[in-house]
């Protein structure tokens, strides 16, 4: 499963924040990673010069072999909070898809 993290101009992408960007991500979907081809981390700021409730966007593009890229997208208060909530969706809504993969088989 390749992993690529990218952030706009309000976030600084360092090192420390995509490894532990990436290992929420990794710890959601260890159970389906033999599906997974491909993950897009992308990591926004939509209010740069103030603080929100939750201005901090995550946006999950995820590829399945054979399949359409899944996207998902979540807000919260701080980024960490974001890529969890966007990988639990991502989970969930991949785990739907290959359910009714195997279904139809």
């Amino acid at each position: 499963m390749h992993i690529e993290v990218s952030t706009d101009n309000s976030i600084d992408g360092s090192e420390a924040l995509t490894s532990h960007v990436t290992k929420i991500v990794q710890h959601e979907l260890a159970n389906l990673e033999k599906h997974i081809t491909r993950v897009e981390i992308h990591l926004s700021d939509t209010n740069t010069d103030k603080t929100g409730p939750d201005d901090m966007h995550c946006m999950l593009e995820v590829r399945l072999e054979g399949l359409q890229p899944t996207v998902v997208k979540e807000s919260a208060a701080t980024v960490e909070q974001a890529a969890k909530g966007a990988a639990v969706k991502m989970k969930h809504s991949l785990e739907s898809i290959l359910g009714k993969r195997s279904d139809r088989r």
